[in-house]
């Protein structure tokens, strides 16, 4: 064990920046008191035996190696099941800096609040120094990060969803920049299978790029290097460097020539944005290449392309609703070496939770280790049950996702759940009117989802729990690449899948069929297809959509690309209010962008 003195600044007190590595992992250690520190080099001897050590303790069951071959499962505390988004602040000096969509406090405060609840917080536990890579080492876009946390299932998590090496250690020590992550689940000395506290707070600070998570042993609240580094403090460091860090997809769409176009989407919950990412194509001879389904980082090369990675490891899935006819690619990615969270188990040992198949097997145990009652209402899964898979093991994963250079972006689109009035498929006007579909995204609330069902919310890029830092400051940084002429930027498209009759249901058949309209968007990057310029936008002919060739409802077809000048008008009113709320800081280009679409319409 490192020898700890009282010497060392407390934890609120030291820059780690400034400190280096090794005297905030000291002065962590002196605070926290742990019984051990264990310094992670990534090795499958120390995910092993980490793994071992949680099967033991009953913090993981083993799945049946025949059924789930080199899986586990494992039941969180009832009161430990999701992100918790009303305790996650960005800790800005000046509450304006973080904006109306985050919750803020100051750092002097919370850091205040938050050293008396994370001292000595680690008796009775081994504290884990994990350095991790978000994106390839050797990447020019990938930033480097520490963990400190008393949990071994974050350990074995980060394994899988970052690339964790002895290699950020050494290039931290030799100067690197890196984030300084800090986590507890705030559970001295506790034995139990999953030690949590009631208390949780996941705080950001953005102008010392820090991370400190106190009291949640799940997923988002726990792995540092997602959410919280990877968009929070990333689009903090993406702002001051002059790149994007965005909650998107990216995948690679291969025309039966052999033609490559690479597209990033962002989709808020519920609109199938992993579907998206891992399509297996109804068009003959067209194909899709997975290259990440959450986070994308966005960077300019010097040809002035945009160019994209996935600075993730692996997949964190919701298990529910996924099974082979939604997702096949993703029930054959979790057929082997993947981490369950908080799903049913079998009688013979394997996984199941509601979507898997019509009917539920005999003799299930629920997600909180209880026989299940099917009669008693209540899932025997989790809503929010994950999985946490190599990304390695996705059938459909690129053979050159791991390329440092990433891939050049052909097209950005973003998504989002509307019944009426919205098209099928929508292409930006120009680079500036891309930014405003982006800043305006919304979709109806659906049973699944927090809220009154079928009030629109605005979830702008996907990113309203995510951005670090004040939303209009944000989507000004957007405009701003518009602004430089040496930059040669994607197309922007906005699409809507879930489009509906007046008898509810749905009129585009989606999944496989998705691939018509990346079809139509490959089409219009090559300048093969035209376009019908609308006040909305430009819309495809029915025809270049192949819709004749689908089993469509009656009166369905010419739904798909109809709008109604009254109900954007009156969609364009309440944005205009939106923004509003933005002011001081409300780009003056989406203000005008607002008011000319409502004058075109006119």
């Amino acid at each position: 064990m490192t020898n700890l003195t009282s010497t060392n600044p407390t934890i609120s007190q030291i820059d780690p920046r400034t400190a280096g590595l090794d005297q905030w992992v000291n002065a962590v250690a002196a605070h926290t008191k742990p019984d051990r520190i264990a310094w992670c080099d990534g090795s499958q001897r120390e995910y092993d035996q980490a793994i071992s050590e949680m099967v033991t303790s009953g913090m993981l069951i083993q799945l049946n190696p025949e059924l789930r071959p080199n899986s586990y499962l494992a039941r969180t505390d009832a009161a430990d099941v999701a992100r918790v988004e009303e305790r996650t602040f960005i800790c800005s000096t000046d509450e304006i800096d973080a904006g109306p969509t985050n919750n803020w406090m100051s750092p002097e405060a919370m850091k205040a609040k938050l050293e008396p609840l994370f001292e000595g917080s680690m008796r009775g536990h081994t504290m884990y120094v994990i350095p991790f890579s978000m994106g390839p080492v050797d990447s020019p876009l990938a930033r480097f990060g520490v963990e400190i946390s008393d949990s071994p299932y974050v350990v074995v998590s980060m394994h899988i969803m970052t690339r964790v090496t002895t290699e950020v250690f050494d290039r931290i020590r030799n100067g690197a920049d890196w984030v300084a992550t800090l986590h507890s689940v705030g559970a001295p000395n506790d034995k139990s299978s999953w030690p949590c506290n009631r208390e949780k707070y996941i705080s950001h600070f953005p102008e010392t790029l820090e991370v400190w998570s106190f009291g949640s042993g799940y997923g988002g609240n726990a792995l540092l290097g997602k959410k919280c580094m990877s968009l929070r403090i990333g689009s903090v460091m993406a702002r001051n460097e002059g790149w994007l860090a965005e909650h998107m997809l990216i995948l690679r769409l291969i025309s039966p020539e052999g033609r490559r176009f690479h597209l990033s989407a962002a989709f808020p919950s519920a609109c199938g944005k992993t579907n998206l990412a891992m399509l297996q194509p109804s068009l003959p001879g067209w194909k899709v290449e997975t290259i990440g389904d959450d986070i994308a980082w966005i960077g300019v090369a010097p040809n002035g392309r945009l160019r994209a990675i996935n600075p993730e490891n692996g997949f964190f899935g919701v298990a529910p609703g996924t099974s082979v006819k939604t997702n096949p690619v993703a029930m054959d990615l979790v057929a082997k070496d993947t981490i369950f969270t908080n799903v049913a188990m079998t009688a013979d040992g394997d996984v199941w939770w509601e979507g898997m198949s019509k009917v539920a097997p005999e003799g299930l145990t629920d997600w909180q280790g209880k026989p299940w009652d099917a009669g008693s209402g209540k899932p025997a899964s989790h809503p929010n049950g994950r999985f946490t898979s190599p990304a390695a093991n996705c059938p459909t994963i690129s053979p050159d996702w791991e390329d440092p250079h990433g891939v050049e972006l052909d097209a950005i689109v973003f998504g989002g759940r509307r019944a009426k009035g919205v098209p099928l498929v929508t292409e930006a006007s120009d680079w500036r009117h891309g930014v405003f579909l982006g800043a305006t995204m919304a979709s109806e609330q659906t049973a699944a989802a927090e809220g009154v069902v079928g009030v629109v919310r605005r979830d702008p890029f996907a990113m309203l729990p995510f951005t670090g830092y004040n939303m209009a400051d944000y989507w000004q940084h957007w405009l701003n690449l518009g602004e430089r002429p040496e930059l040669d930027l994607p197309k922007i498209f906005r699409v809507n899948w879930f489009l509906k009759n007046d008898e509810g249901q749905f009129i585009w058949p989606g999944f496989g069929e998705n691939a018509r309209v990346l079809r139509w968007m490959a089409e219009r990057m090559e300048g093969k297809a035209s376009v019908r310029e609308t006040p909305i936008g430009g819309l495809p002919h029915l025809a270049d959509l192949g819709v004749a060739e689908l089993d469509l409802l009656p009166g369905a077809a010419e739904q798909l690309l109809a709008w109604d000048t009254q109900d954007v008008a009156e969609d364009l009113a309440e944005i205009q209010s939106y923004l509003a709320k933005f002011e001081p800081r409300t780009p003056e280009a989406l203000k005008r962008e607002a008011s000319n679409r409502m004058w075109m319409l006119l």
